[in-house]
């Protein structure tokens, strides 16, 4: 490079002399000019042409300096000013710091990158990234070690060495729209394990003409919960076994039981003591029942009847099979918005099962000659949000968090004398969420509470 500028600038100077021999001989011998005139106007006409091929090249010189200031003051704090091409000891000053900027700023990155990569060889969960044509850039070790991948996925797409088009859909969902992803992945052997996936967005620093913000890619950490699921599964079956277990004894418990009591037994004591067991059978088929309604429900194998089903009519069946309860109280039921054509998509069934959990909580924990309200809310045309209010004491701050667990009752005791399992809210809260819904509750002490549930409507 130095020796073709050495070059350019030697030829240039010649050229010039050439050029000024020429003029000079032209105009002294042809044109019979004196000496002093002829070097005269060949020196004038010669440095006009120099002037000419040298600002020519002074204004490349200053384009590629004006591009060079400009890549140094975006990386560089100091302020540049070169006023004219003399003043390249400054511009080779700026560079030299530039350069060291640059070392550090290489050296920085390079320390960031070995920081990173012992990250990802140190994580127990595998990470898969992929760029915004859907291609692998990396996958850590713990993540080729689990699913037996080659030793090299670089720009490969996940379906070709993963082999599983929900995780290739989920990618391609979260390129096109940025949504963050959180999903189960099963897969087959030979690998045979279950994965919690949750993939999120790489945001990239350049922006679009609308000045949206774009993806670079997207990350996909898998955590292995393949122990877990295997736990889950043994603790359904050991509820679902015992529950099974438990109810022939309680059929014959419960069926000596009334047959005592209407043909056996005569004394005031033994009708006593067969109220008791009567009682208490009742009520352990009753949590026998819930159980396995639990368990039913939280199996993947549970297949939903699902249907259309308008709102109007679910609220009208489960008031109608609670009519004697509300009687028996003297509730009063108001339904200020009662609706007549939203529909949603569910299990007909278990949808009322929901209803009549949380109106039956409501009559037993809410005074007598009370009022229960029903409310019902369309949001955004894309879901309906039903509520149950009551009268009763309330829920206090430290049980709202708790009282969709399993067995956890606000006043124990009550919840005996008024025959509750403690899993109906649990049901309520399995059920909702089976249906892509949610459901909380608002309460205050003393004034009663209100049961939210949502449930996605349909067109």
């Amino acid at each position: 490079m130095k020796l073709r500028i050495q070059l350019w600038w030697i030829s240039i100077i010649s050229f010039s002399f050439l050029i000024f021999l020429f003029i000079q001989v032209f105009l002294y011998f042809l044109l019979k000019r004196s000496f002093f005139i002829s070097t005269l106007l060949s020196f004038l006409i010669t440095s006009w042409l120099t002037y000419f091929l040298m600002k020519r090249i002074t204004q490349s010189i200053e384009e590629v300096l004006g591009k060079i200031l400009k890549i140094i003051k975006s990386y560089s704090k100091s302020s540049i000013k070169i006023k004219s091409i003399r003043e390249f000891n400054t511009l080779a000053k700026e560079i030299e710091q530039f350069e060291i900027q640059i070392k550090n700023r290489i050296e920085e990155i390079s320390r960031e990158t070995d920081y990173l990569n012992a990250v990802l060889k140190g994580m127990g969960e595998g990470v898969l990234v992929v760029d915004e044509s859907g291609k692998i850039i990396l996958a850590n070790d713990a993540l080729k070690r689990l699913l037996f991948l080659p030793p090299d996925v670089s720009y490969r797409r996940p379906l070709e060495i993963i082999r599983n088009a929900r995780l290739e859909e989920a990618i391609r969902e979260t390129l096109q729209k940025g949504d963050n992803l959180s999903f189960e992945l099963n897969l087959p052997l030979p690998v045979g394990k279950t994965f919690e996936v949750n993939i999120v967005k790489i945001p990239s620093t350049e922006k679009s003409d609308e000045e949206k913000e774009g993806f670079r890619g997207v990350i996909a950490v898998f955590h292995e919960i393949t122990r877990l699921k295997e736990l889950e599964k043994i603790r359904q079956d050991f509820v679902a076994n015992v529950s099974h277990e438990l109810r022939t004894p309680l059929s014959a418990i419960k069926g000596y039981a009334e047959t005592l009591l209407e043909e056996g037994l005569k004394s005031d004591v033994a009708q006593k003591f067969l109220q008791i067991i009567k009682k208490h059978s009742d009520r352990l088929e009753k949590i026998v029942d819930d159980l396995l309604l639990l368990s039913k429900i939280e199996s993947q194998e549970f297949q939903w009847n699902k249907d259309s089903i308008f709102v109007s009519d679910l609220i009208s069946g489960v008031l109608e099979f609670l009519r004697d309860s509300f009687e028996k109280k003297n509730v009063t039921v108001s339904i200020p918005n009662f609706p007549s054509n939203i529909k949603v998509y569910g299990d007909r069934q278990y949808l009322e099962q929901v209803l009549f959990n949380l109106l039956d909580n409501a009559i037993k924990y809410g005074r007598e000659n009370g009022m229960i309200k029903i409310s019902v809310l369309e949001r955004d045309d894309k879901e309906v949000e039903i509520s149950v209010t009551d009268d009763g004491m309330g829920i206090s701050q430290e049980d709202i968090s708790r009282i969709f667990e399993r067995f956890y009752r606000v006043d124990k005791g009550r919840s005996r004398e008024l025959g509750g399992t403690g899993l109906g809210l649990s049901i309520v809260k399995h059920i909702v969420q089976a249906h892509g819904g949610r459901v909380w509750v608002e309460s205050t002490l003393g004034k009663g509470s209100t049961f939210h549930f949502t449930l996605p409507i349909i067109k």
